[in-house]
């Protein structure tokens, strides 16, 4: 049985617009699978739908083996969710909120508090455990936020953008909760803005731009079938980039330089590499102040799909 299974799922809203146009999904269990799109592609609406917090307007979704349209309950108690905003009283304890959680659960008491006691240890918050939510930092929220989210050993999770705004070291230690779920079993959606995050945890990515799924499959295939790597080039004063341009040439295609660098090329056989570049330059009287070579990345496959750059930045409404 897949974890996750839809078939044309589509969302529409008024005037006919459909946010999600008939995309197919097919995750298995224990598999980690990231869900990339831009501002606008249908990513939070997704989500919406598979956690039966949206209905449908077309196609059909299952959840841990329930459909999410007539089966919403069963869905829910299966499923963990942590949005993009967690919902937490701040005037709560730690400890509070996660036995609350457990309670709503149908957690009995002992069974709560010995699983609330484990999680609250798993994300590093025991000292913090006693304090209220309000004095807590954003890294220390979405943590509490994750350990509520698995109370009740859900068999699917999503998270929603889970290490937006989140410095570095709180960051990783997501990561490494992440990382660990799948080492359990638990199979988890994860939606991100952080190309980094996609490559570091998913076994599958899907990219999402327009409704539709334009691109699917292991961080490492989709870069391979981005296309070929390219070197970079940042000449010394006084070279002329339009020779340098027309001198690599030789070695593939020119690309449009980005950044600080002056040439960029796309190059046209694996094996060739910087001396090759470095060769071809100098032999055309032109010096080199840096280069690299550069291997197609989560980037790359992201824009050359949608036509947009996807870097971390904050997601609206999606």
């Amino acid at each position: 049985m897949l974890a996750i299974q839809a078939n044309g799922l589509q969302r529409a809203f008024k005037g006919g617009i459909k946010a999600v146009d008939g995309i197919d999904l097919s995750i298995e269990q224990g598999e980690i699978y990231g869900f990339l799109g831009p501002n606008g592609a249908g990513k939070t609406t997704t989500v919406r739908m598979l956690v039966t917090l949206l209905l449908p307007t077309g196609g059909s979704a299952t959840v841990a083996g329930h459909d999410v349209a007539k089966e919403a309950g069963a869905v829910r108690r299966r499923i963990g969710v942590a949005l993009q905003e967690a919902a937490l009283d701040s005037l709560m304890t730690g400890n509070e909120l996660m036995l609350l959680q457990a309670t709503l659960q149908g957690m009995k008491t002992d069974a709560a508090k010995k699983r609330c006691s484990e999680l609250i240890e798993r994300v590093g918050l025991t000292d913090a455990g006693d304090r209220r939510v309000g004095g807590y930092s954003g890294g220390m929220k979405r943590r509490l936020d994750l350990a509520m989210a698995l109370v009740h050993s859900p068999s699917v999770l999503f998270l929603d953008e889970p290490t937006t705004g989140l410095d570095p070291t709180s960051r990783f230690t997501l990561w490494q909760e992440v990382s660990r779920l799948r080492e359990e079993g638990t199979t988890v959606f994860l939606t991100t803005q952080y190309l980094e995050e996609a490559d570091q945890l998913a076994d599958r990515v899907g990219i999402i731009a327009d409704g539709k799924i334009v691109a699917e499959g292991t961080p490492e295939a989709l870069k391979r079938e981005s296309g070929a790597n390219h070197i970079e080039v940042i000449l010394l004063e006084g070279s002329d980039p339009t020779a340098a341009t027309a001198a690599l040439s030789s070695l593939g295609e020119p690309m449009e330089a980005s950044g600080k660098h002056d040439v960029s090329i796309r190059l046209r056989e694996p094996g060739i590499g910087v001396a090759d570049a470095v060769r071809v330059l100098d032999d055309a009287g032109l010096e080199v102040a840096e280069i690299e070579l550069v291997k197609p990345s989560l980037d790359d496959v992201f824009m050359e799909k949608t036509g947009h750059r996807l870097e971390g930045s904050g997601d609206g409404e999606s």
